[in-house]
């Protein structure tokens, strides 16, 4: 079993329980289930540089990262910074995140915010509307076809854009539909973890236009992106390079000045 089935497998145990605490209509009655969202396919499309920066203490690959962060510090050193949108993970066992850590950042800043999860349930996406998120991740590698389509389609109802995760062309072939803003190509293997550019650069030519670009894993400097602005893509997902120095808001201040 790999770390992808692990987190999977974990993901339904806790969602069918966290389903057993609170109905479906407690968070729609959420103050924050009716808010206006922020589109994150906009911002990319209108930006020169497309960062969006990531809140995130610890991952199964490389262990602790950060674990000392305030969340809403974070979010504010990001927003000054100019980022488009921040991810936040909200995995608790295997990324050290929550749910409170998206009301946090949704508290202190008004921008883009994805919620960065493994969603395999319905119940996940109206959980990120109530909590203020205005993006869903979805995982092709995870999903069926189908489950794309529903969860997507639901997400759009609500207002909240969907950005699709695929690691290769099977994954892409079965996921392109109208009802995703934006196709993000992870360059990290999920079950060896090996990271490469590559895989952003041949899966490119195969997104359609209409679709926002985004490159996810290894983005750690400005060539890696000016590497990959030819090849279409508006949106640069990053990490750990900002979340593993002491703040990561002035890192990511520093790293957007120099692209500009």
């Amino acid at each position: 079993m790999n770390i992808l089935d692990k987190i999977v497998a974990d993901k339904y145990k806790e969602v069918n329980l966290k389903k057993s605490l609170i109905p479906i209509h407690q968070l729609e009655s959420s103050v924050l289930f009716n808010r206006t969202t922020f589109s994150l396919a906009n911002a990319l499309r209108n930006s020169q540089t497309g960062i969006i920066a990531e809140h995130k203490r610890r991952s199964p690959s490389k262990g602790t990262i950060n674990q000392d962060t305030n969340v809403g510090q974070v979010a504010r050193g990001y927003k000054k910074a100019g980022v488009c949108g921040m991810s936040v993970l909200t995995d608790i066992k295997y990324f050290g995140g929550s749910l409170e850590d998206l009301l946090l950042a949704r508290a202190c800043v008004q921008m883009p915010l994805l919620r960065k999860e493994f969603i395999i349930d319905e119940y996940q996406i109206l959980e990120a509307k109530a909590h203020g998120a205005d993006v869903i991740l979805l995982i092709a590698a995870v999903l069926s076809k189908e489950e794309i389509k529903t969860f997507s389609e639901l997400a759009k109802s609500l207002g909240l854009d969907v950005l699709l995760e695929v690691h290769n062309e099977e994954e892409l072939q079965k996921s392109i539909m109208p009802s995703l803003d934006m196709l993000g190509v992870n360059n990290r293997n999920l079950k060896t973890f090996e990271v490469s550019l590559e895989t952003s650069k041949t899966l490119s030519k195969l997104i359609p236009d209409d679709f926002v670009k985004v490159s996810e894993s290894g983005i750690s400097s400005i060539e890696a992106i000016q590497d990959l602005k030819p090849y279409g893509y508006q949106g640069f997902l990053i990490g750990e390079n900002f979340m593993k120095t002491d703040n990561p808001g002035k890192s990511a201040l520093e790293f957007i000045q120099k692209l500009k």
